[in-house]
């Protein structure tokens, strides 16, 4: 790993690090921290808790063990992708009541139940832990642990799982796509640092990536899952069929995003070669994207697939007030490739990046507004 010491920073090359060893949401509870930066992807969340319950209702019911049998019935819940704010916690107690509920209506005993908080080393696991319930979900208590590791991968023994939960995580490859970064490869994205727009060679290479990554993910969830197991997943998603046009994603690291790296070049901050060796790895797949990789990976049975619109990520007080609109897009596209970026550039380069962004955002906060939307993909998977 290339280490550049500078006054007071630290410059890693992302190039020569394994992204799953360094992406994370902001952490912390400051003003750009993931934490604070959640709002909408809370709202979002709450307008598809009914395809959550559904599929939820779809779990087998565990009996209780025989008389005198000494091991207790536990429910396993995961999130996947869980971060370090309020939403998964929140995610997590829904998840445990809804199925408290169901034992209750069947005149089944409660098992006993288990959270697992799951994202990549790097997450903040701290301030995630301090915002856990001390008393439990409605008096029941659960037992809860945080597991580190990518999801691409398998995280937990065979058969071991009831319910897998993962909500605006899977969009995020497992790395840049080979050859993006290389300059003698076809698929070099020269001068972007996103998707959005990009050449069709560029735009395959995400493609095929995102059809590793899902199959890779749901190889792992299958041996994981308990029979008579369900799982629920949101990503991004978009509308267009044109892979170049990532919807909300696209206006999020393609427009603004884009122009402020462009101008670090222009002024000679930065160098058109650092600004090429950085690419956001997110993909939002259309719906048949999503449903052609489950239908040819095979373990999974589709309940439910469905593309939402999930609306502005920008939650703000006063719509009007440019400067205000401009502020929460920069906040929100750091709280979510902030770390990247001061890996990347360093911390005083980051701040001079998001300092434009919300210029730029600032001057055009109208058309932000009107024009930001998310669509999500989701969908209600049990085992095949």
């Amino acid at each position: 790993m290339a280490l550049q010491q500078g006054e007071n920073r630290v410059v890693v090359n992302v190039n020569m690090m394994k992204l799953e060893k360094l992406l994370c949401m902001k952490g912390g509870q400051g003003e750009s921290s993931y934490a604070n930066n959640s709002k909408a992807q809370a709202l979002h969340a709450r307008s598809v808790v009914h395809i959550l319950e559904e599929t939820l209702d779809l779990v087998h019911l565990q009996p209780p063990p025989p008389p005198h049998h000494h091991q207790s019935a536990v429910f396993q819940v995961v999130d996947l992708g869980c971060s370090s704010g309020n939403n998964t916690v929140d995610t997590v107690e829904a998840i445990i009541k809804h199925m408290m509920k169901r034992y209750h209506a069947a005149g089944l005993e409660l098992p006993e139940f288990a959270a697992f908080f799951s994202d990549l080393p790097s997450n903040d696991f701290n301030t995630l832990f301090q915002l856990l319930p001390s008393d439990g979900v409605a008096g029941v208590e659960y037992y809860s642990a945080g597991v580190a590791g990518s999801f691409y991968k398998r995280l937990f023994p065979a058969r071991s799982i009831d319910f897998f939960h993962s909500a605006f995580s899977l969009h995020w490859l497992s790395q840049v796509p080979e050859g993006v970064m290389e300059k003698r490869q076809s698929a070099y994205n020269r001068g972007r640092v996103f998707i959005h727009g990009a050449k069709e060679a560029t735009v395959a290479a995400y493609k095929q990536q995102f059809q590793a990554d899902l199959g890779a993910f749901l190889r792992a969830r299958s041996a994981e899952m308990k029979i008579g197991g369900t799982m629920f997943v949101v990503c991004l998603g978009r509308t267009s069929p044109d892979p170049t046009d990532q919807g909300g994603a696209g206006l999020l690291f393609g427009t603004h995003f884009q122009d402020a790296w462009n101008h670090l070049v222009q002024q000679g901050l930065v160098s058109s070669e650092k600004r090429d060796n950085f690419n956001i790895p997110i993909y939002a797949p259309t719906s048949q994207e999503f449903q052609d990789v489950v239908e040819a990976n095979g373990s999974f049975h589709i309940n439910k697939l469905e593309v939402f619109k999930g609306g502005s990520p920008l939650v703000v007080s006063r719509p009007d007030d440019a400067a205000e609109v401009g502020r929460a897009l920069a906040i929100s596209c750091r709280s979510v490739a902030g770390v990247l970026v001061d890996a990347h550039i360093g911390e005083e380069l980051s701040e001079q990046l998001f300092l434009r962004v919300e210029e730029r955002a600032t001057c055009h906060a109208k058309e932000l507004l009107e024009n930001l939307q998310f669509f999500h993909v989701v969908a209600s998977l049990s085992l095949a």
